[in-house]
């Protein structure tokens, strides 16, 4: 046994009994913990997660792998998630829209958002703006109001399919803002975008890491950010709230989950290396290279009350929208 092993047993039998020996309890003898991600490799939410795994290992010294899951938008990475043993050898990476859309829009979800699962923290936000064709006669969101207002129903938005984010937020965009567009649903955000840039449809609300490339070669217009702060770089616009919109935000955030029963000196534990691990400038910095904005949570009863909060705001906006899936 090495030097630097023998003195981080030493330390975690000294701790025995506070979170950090939970953590040593339930991860002993070398256990690898999977962090489950509802989607294929390569996509925004399998990034972070493999940028978190890659972190976690020096803190707590264990290994982490990322297991993709893919399949209903993360609901059925989310349903194997919630008959997973409460040990600590399985946690996921969730995705909000599994968490709070799709079980107020599908006809049965296979876990219950609100009972199966033991928040740990918030990871970040993957942010959506606002973009339209640059031949659009508006450059803010104000004047976009007027002019849809001034023709209704001739402008078109586009989003990556009945049931997403960028579908119901942008109905919920249409909602407070008191015009009518018409809206067309796409497989995936970059042919709906494609479209726009063409010139076939007015705008879309997708992700930032979808917008950004045609905002930077020009070919779409930036207006708004759906996120609390501006953005950086070419979508440095003012963000939706800035520009009347309240305090309507639109990002799809990320948090780390256990199943319900993991025990609460192990969830305390696992949120605390989490803080070490990701709340460096570094990492920080990384986090936003993929075009997701660093939000952490304070402690695991405040995830837990965000997930509350926003299962209840989105349910409302699902229902308002009217939208069912088989």
């Amino acid at each position: 046994m090495s030097k630097r092993q023998f003195d981080r047993r030493s330390i975690l039998l000294a701790c025995a009994g506070t979170a950090l020996g939970a953590l040593a309890s339930a991860q002993a003898g070398g256990k690898t913990t999977r962090i489950v991600v509802g989607f294929p490799p390569g996509q925004a939410t399998d990034n972070v997660a493999r940028l978190v795994a890659d972190r976690l290992r020096p803190v707590t010294g264990e290994t982490y792998i990322v297991d993709n899951k893919p399949g209903q938008g993360g609901s059925l990475a989310l349903g194997e998630l919630a008959k997973a043993a409460p040990d600590g050898s399985t946690m996921m990476l969730a995705h909000m829209s599994a968490l709070c859309t799709n079980p107020h829009m599908y006809k049965r979800v296979p876990y219950d958002s609100l009972k199966d699962f033991e928040p740990i923290g918030l990871v970040g936000d993957l942010p959506f703006v606002l973009v339209c064709n640059p031949g659009m006669p508006f450059t803010t969101v104000q004047e976009l109001i007027q002019h849809a207002k001034a023709h209704p129903g001739e402008l078109s938005n586009a989003s990556s399919g009945n049931g997403t984010v960028s579908h119901l937020a942008m109905e919920e965009f249409k909602r407070r803002a008191g015009v009518i567009m018409v809206h067309i649903p796409y497989k995936g955000s970059m042919p709906g975008l494609t479209d726009v840039v063409a010139g076939n449809v007015s705008l879309a609300l997708e992700t930032a890491a979808a917008v950004k490339p045609f905002v930077q070669n020009g070919r779409l217009r930036a207006l708004a950010a759906g996120t609390s702060k501006r953005l950086g770089g070419e979508l440095a616009v003012p963000t939706l709230s800035e520009q009347g919109m309240g305090d309507f935000n639109t990002v799809t955030w990320l948090m780390l989950l256990y199943p319900a029963g993991t025990p609460q000196s192990l969830t305390q534990a696992t949120f605390g290396a989490m803080s070490t691990a990701l709340r460096t400038p570094e990492v920080e910095q990384r986090l936003v290279a993929l075009n997701c904005q660093p939000r952490y949570s304070t402690s695991p009863d405040e995830a837990m009350a965000y997930l509350r909060s926003q299962y209840k705001t989105w349910g409302e906006i699902v229902k308002r929208s009217g939208t069912t899936l088989d």
